[in-house]
């Protein structure tokens, strides 16, 4: 964050991002490092990517700036999902040492407003904040611990993620344009740790309407090439509510 820029020091934003790939989703987190004294060398603690609101954004912007900021693009999908205001979440000291050498209030109490995004993992080319060494992508069964609560953060937006995809059509978002039924069938098990009984799953993607068939096959395979689909995102966007609903009213219930 630049120590230019007008700031609440109140109020921030943190994103959730979740990647799929190699049939793993994933965390994108920050590497941030932190002065030892004692040892003479850096300590590198991991957190999830956020900011501070800027006196001149609300907080829908202050959450996509993050996002452009680290990943290059715009137009992702992005939820606000909770809001996080414990007193304590920024007392460990290892996170306040870090504070001391980022903000100008270091002792201010920071509550935080939380956003998931799905992103297709491939299309990204991360840059790094300032205060950060790197950004990189974990499993998130490997996810350490993180800075301030964020790790309570992240298991919250898991929580959700797998929730809002047996209803609405969201998980598409984590994959490329162009999908195999097979691929599609592996995000939402990997997402809802369950196996999907195959035939099912591909009747009721098929009768929801959600997926447009594509005459392209795979190529260069040992095995029968599969076909490619894509996201009927038009159809999803003009029937609104109606298929955003899609355990609700039935018509698309992996679990019936």
């Amino acid at each position: 964050m630049s120590q230019s820029a007008s700031v609440n020091p109140h109020v921030s934003t943190d994103c959730v991002i979740f990647g799929f790939s190699q049939e793993t989703l994933r965390l994108l987190l920050i590497r941030r490092s932190i002065p030892n004294k004692i040892t003479e060398t850096d300590d590198i603690h991991y957190a999830l990517p956020g900011d501070l609101v800027r006196d001149d954004e609300n907080l829908d912007e202050a959450a996509k700036r993050v996002l452009a900021e680290l990943t290059g693009l715009k137009g992702i999908y992005l939820e606000q999902f909770q809001a996080f205001g414990d007193p304590l979440r920024v007392a460990k000291q290892k996170d306040r040492s870090w504070l001391k050498s980022v903000r100008q209030d270091p002792d201010a109490r920071v509550i935080t407003v939380a956003y998931m995004a799905l992103i297709d993992s491939g299309k990204v080319n991360l840059h790094p904040g300032s205060f950060s060494k790197e950004a990189v992508w974990i499993p998130i069964h490997e996810i350490p611990e993180l800075a301030f609560d964020h790790n309570e953060i992240f298991e919250s937006a898991l929580r959700q993620l797998r929730e809002i995809v047996q209803i609405r059509p969201i998980g598409f978002e984590l994959l490329p344009e162009k999908f195999t039924m097979s691929q599609l069938q592996s995000l939402y098990e990997t997402i809802l740790e369950r196996d999907l009984d195959k035939r099912n799953f591909r009747r009721k993607m098929l009768n929801s309407g959600v997926l447009i068939p594509l005459t392209e096959k795979q190529i260069g395979v040992s095995n029968k090439p599969a076909r490619y689909y894509m996201f009927n995102r038009e159809m999803v966007e003009s029937r609104g509510q109606s298929i955003m609903n899609l355990r609700m009213d039935g018509s698309f219930s992996l679990f019936s």
